[in-house]
């Protein structure tokens, strides 16, 4: 079974409040069609956040339909298996079910009962049959299900006599995992036990962390070619680089699996980035002054043909009121090909006369927080008697119930 492993679209994001990434996922469309055409594999999985937003725009709509319907085209013997994320509407994504399957295209937006059903036809939901193996399709889920992967798992155990291939796809975070570039971005992730995911899948395809890993082998997980036993656990990672803080490079996972309980293959083809993040200055140091840095801007915009720029400026150095506007003008005569991140990293210690304890946020810094959770810690040292691990935990407990209660209103 040879199947082409991507997750984390974010079709339709806007980067910095300000910048569409359109061109970019063009990029990257172009890259994918061409390894499908080249590699043929029976199947292609795309394992949660096909968009950004659970409303996306009917052009952004658009933009996945007509892909997919020219990927089907040139591929018309190719499977598409299409997963909800936390970032997508289940109900939404799962509308058009039934127009896609038209294009071999199978869509899993919306979840199975976190309690297991008294039928077992609910099965058929979830399980996708292919000639070259099967696949268990789930959805972002709330909250651990293993009684109800773990059937899923039994059944396909059940019809698999031949000893085909089983790869199974999920939208999660799991225990091992490496969480480089998420933190600044989105909060804190909860993580689920590995063996949560129950037992009987040779690959696991996952989504939700942005960087490219196979759990448990973190020391090879970015080699280009790797054979491991079955199972394998691995995140194929996004598809463009969400923030600035995902340094690594981002690749998608060609994967072949041999037989039920063989080998499995993972070969990392490269994306190639329409436009990069640099971290000025790119020696590591600090600007001192606001010239400096927009000097040293214009050198790299001069020499480079496009990409986003962000700043790392001592805490001491005094910027004037102007500098974001400064940054943007010159940056305006390149027609977006050149991009600021106006979230400055700061460092070193502040002088003497600022007292420590009076933390000054830039508005990019709030504007950038989708996580309450970042500023109460950040800003916790103004109430001595804030149990801060009770609050994380809380405020956990009400995503988890919000997100449960609207499941089941779906369902029903």
């Amino acid at each position: 079974m040879k199947i082409l492993h991507t997750a984390d679209l974010h079709l339709g994001q806007v980067i910095y409040q300000n910048y569409d990434r359109s061109d970019e996922h063009s990029h990257f469309f172009r890259q994918l069609e061409k390894w499908c055409i080249q590699e043929q594999p029976d199947v292609l999985l795309l394992s949660g956040d096909v968009f950004d937003i659970q409303q996306p725009s009917a052009s952004v709509r658009k933009v996945f339909t007509d892909f997919f319907v020219g990927l089907h085209r040139l591929c018309p013997t190719m499977h598409f298996i299409i997963t909800a994320g936390n970032h997508d509407s289940a109900s939404r994504l799962q509308a058009d079910k039934a127009v896609w399957l038209l294009a071999n295209a199978h869509i899993i937006g919306v979840p199975p009962m976190a309690i297991l059903p008294a039928n077992d036809s609910w099965h058929d939901d979830f399980i996708i049959r292919l000639d070259s193996g099967y696949v268990v399709a789930l959805p972002y889920m709330s909250g651990e299900r293993h009684e109800v992967i773990q059937s899923l798992l039994d059944k396909v155990a059940q019809e698999n006599r031949d000893g085909k291939p089983v790869v199974m796809m999920a939208h999660a975070a799991v225990s091992g995992v490496d969480l480089l570039g998420h933190d600044m971005e989105i909060g804190k992730i909860r993580t689920v036990a590995v063996e949560g995911m129950g037992k009987g899948y040779d690959y696991l395809a996952m989504g939700h962390i942005h960087k490219p890993q196979t759990i448990g082998h973190q020391e090879d997980a970015m080699e280009e070619d790797v054979t491991y036993p079955s199972p394998v656990v691995r995140y194929s990672g996004s598809a463009l680089h969400v923030s600035c803080d995902e340094t690594y490079p981002h690749t998608v996972s060609m994967v072949e699996i041999d037989r039920h309980g063989g080998s499995v293959r993972i070969r990392q083809l490269r994306i190639d980035e329409l436009r990069h993040f640099y971290v000025l200055p790119q020696d590591g140091t600090s600007f001192t002054t606001a010239d400096g840095a927009i000097e040293a801007m214009k050198a790299l915009t001069e020499k480079q043909g496009r990409g986003y720029v962000r700043f790392r400026i001592d805490s001491n150095a005094v910027l004037p009121s102007d500098f974001n506007q400064r940054v943007y003008d010159e940056l305006s005569k390149y027609n977006e090909e050149w991009r600021y991140n106006p979230k400055i990293i700061w460092t070193g210690s502040i002088g003497q006369n600022d007292d420590p304890e009076q933390l000054v946020f830039q508005v990019a810094d709030l504007q950038q927080m989708t996580d309450p959770m970042e500023f109460i810690e950040k800003t916790q040292h103004n109430y001595p008697n804030l149990d801060i691990d009770d609050t994380r935990q809380a405020f956990e407990e009400i995503k988890d119930e919000v997100l449960r209660m609207r499941e089941e209103k779906m369902s029903k």
